[in-house]
């Protein structure tokens, strides 16, 4: 169900950053840009500013940056598909779907199912004030020590016991029945008899981050089983996707310094009694890549808490795998293990608040729980415990976080430094290109190709229509490739520097294009063409020194080789 690029490259041209900002953020014009005080972290004095011509923004304070689609993810805490929507609805477009890619979402579906859903909360909170049987769930609740606040900040209902609670409210309507059916409200029977899934259960709304109901998850109120029973997959919930309780924790806290992702919908509710209201539960499956990067962009520090049991350690050790390709540097990722046989809501209500804000305090940070899982394991055997932490290290995609932990590793082997390391055991870990581009930092000018690079990132007009560079694809250097496409896309089209960089969303040039986007690297706008221009010249010289050079040293060459050897030698007495 993929947005074709085109449409998502219409929606930025015809988006101003600087007006979608301003709505939310007001801005001051300061020179050719804008400024204001970062909304994504407090600063007293404004280091945010949002450019026109590249449309895009940066902050200096946080680092925080991107184009109108990012500032929408960020602002708004949509996914990427969620903010396309949103911007696109802004327009008063509808959102193409690519043929061919899966099943497209009906929209007017969608919307239904969403109203139905939200009927269904608004009727099982009646049936928790007003039910004949109200008195047992208020007497539940009660045992449970849960407060009318919560109650209500959480949404918690009551599905009455029957076959048809739900369902009776939609006799008259078959097409509202249909689906509530798709919507895994109602189930139906090999004879085509339909009656409500949830009887006689607490019920947990589950909501979208746009706090839209996507379904329910239901708790017995005795010993029936099963103890839980959740929404089946359906067109508008994926529990894969989502995260309970993290509408209600941004309802609290916009920016959260710490989330905590625990395991089950009574453990959030418990602790949000407690005080602990920054608890979400990852719905009963391990926890996904996509619910890991809802936390780590939700949080700066993310703990994630398990029973001290084998199932704990295994789901803990799931977790840490899942997450390792998703780190940067500057996120945080600890784990917390309770005493065996209990889960968050009964320690909480065992030891309290504090003790529990203690507990969480002494979480093991994520290199921590890796390497001394790993030499429990492993014992004195340090070189498979060396050979299996590398092969977790190598999932890591950012080659900062890669060396820091390479000298962690290094450091409890006993090795001076991660070189020793990598000597020993015969590893290279290296960068990937695009990275080294930036890894060196961003002062000065850098190397041509880096400069390169930027000024056709910050300045894409530079490549419009700009002649063929052949001799490009014959040199020898990493990131000369990403040049080169680069100047393809630039050539064949007038693009922004947000367009340019969406292009290269969820791809490995991604974070060092970003980067290279916001590099001052002192020239001036009328130089910019200029230095661009002696940059190419730069590049194409280096591939005349490479012929020369592979020439010079063959030692039989062809008639055509020598002529072209002889044109060399001339041409290098020109560059020399």
């Amino acid at each position: 169900m993929a947005i074709p690029r085109d449409f998502i490259n219409d929606l930025i041209a015809r988006t101003d950053i600087v007006e979608l900002i301003d709505r939310k953020v007001p801005l001051k014009k300061a020179g050719k840009n804008y400024s204001a005080c970062c909304p994504f972290h407090s600063e007293k004095s404004p280091s945010f500013t949002v450019s026109r011509d590249k449309q895009f923004y940066h902050c200096f304070g946080c680092g925080a940056h991107g184009n109108a689609i990012d500032f929408v993810m960020e602002y708004d805490r949509l996914n990427f598909v969620d903010a396309i929507e949103e911007l696109a609805g802004q327009l008063g477009l509808e959102v193409p779907r690519e043929q061919g890619t899966g099943p497209r979402r009906d929209e007017g579906l969608a919307r239904d199912l969403y109203q139905l859903m939200e009927e269904a909360a608004r009727f099982y909170q009646t049936q928790l004030r007003q039910h004949a049987d109200k008195q047992k769930v208020e007497d539940y609740l009660a045992f449970r020590g849960l407060s009318n606040e919560v109650i209500e900040s959480f949404g918690i209902g009551f599905a009455p016991d029957g076959w048809d609670g739900l369902l009776g409210r939609y006799r008259q309507s078959q097409d509202a029945q249909d689906k509530l059916l798709t919507a895994g409200m109602l189930i139906e029977n090999d004879g085509g008899k339909r009656y409500d899934r949830f009887r006689d259960r607490l019920m947990f709304p589950i909501r979208d981050r746009r706090g839209r109901v996507i379904g329910f998850g239901g708790r017995v109120l005795g010993d029936g089983t099963p103890k839980y029973l959740n929404s089946p997959e359906t067109p508008i919930f994926h529990k894969g996707q989502e995260l309970y309780g993290l509408y209600e924790l941004k309802q609290k806290h916009r920016d959260p310094e710490r989330v905590m992702i625990v395991e089950g919908y009574m453990d959030v509710v418990a602790l949000a009694q407690y005080g602990i209201d920054f608890a979400v539960a990852s719905l009963g499956t391990s926890t996904t890549a996509e619910q890991f990067q809802l936390l780590l962009r939700s949080a700066k520090e993310v703990i994630c808490c398990y029973d001290g049991d084998r199932a704990g350690y295994e789901a803990a050790w799931r977790a840490m795998e899942t997450a390792l390709p998703l780190l940067k540097p500057g996120d945080s990722v600890k784990f917390m293990f309770l005493p065996q046989g209990e889960d968050p809501d009964s320690q909480v209500r065992k030891e309290g608040k504090e003790a529990f804000l203690e507990r969480l305090s002494e979480a093991q940070p994520l290199a921590d729980y890796l390497f001394d899982t790993l030499s429990l394991k492993y014992g004195t055997d340090k070189g498979t415990l060396a050979k299996q932490a590398i092969a977790l290290i190598e999932k890591i995609k950012d080659p900062v976080l890669t060396s820091l932990l390479l000298e962690s590793l290094a450091h409890k082997l006993g090795m001076n430094s991660s070189e020793d390391l990598k000597k020993k055991l015969g590893i290279g870990l290296q960068p990937a290109a695009s990275q080294a581009l930036t890894q060196k930092g961003l002062k000065g000018r850098g190397t041509p190709l880096r400069l390169a690079i930027a000024l056709l990132v910050q300045r894409p007009e530079l490549g419009f229509g700009l002649a063929a560079q052949p001799a490009l694809a014959h040199i020898r250097m990493p990131g000369l490739g990403l040049l080169i496409e680069l100047l393809q896309l630039t050539r064949e089209a007038s693009l922004s520097t947000a367009q340019l960089l969406e292009h290269y969303r969820e791809t490995e040039h991604w974070s060092p294009l970003t980067k290279l986007a916001q590099w001052e690297h002192q020239i001036a706008d009328d130089n910019a063409a200029q230095e661009f221009r002696k940059a190419l010249i730069w590049l194409n010289n280096q591939y005349i020194e490479q012929r020369y050079q592979e020439l010079s040293i063959k030692p039989d060459l062809t008639r055509e080789e020598k002529l072209q050897l002889q044109k060399l030698i001339v041409v290098m007495k020109g560059i020399k």
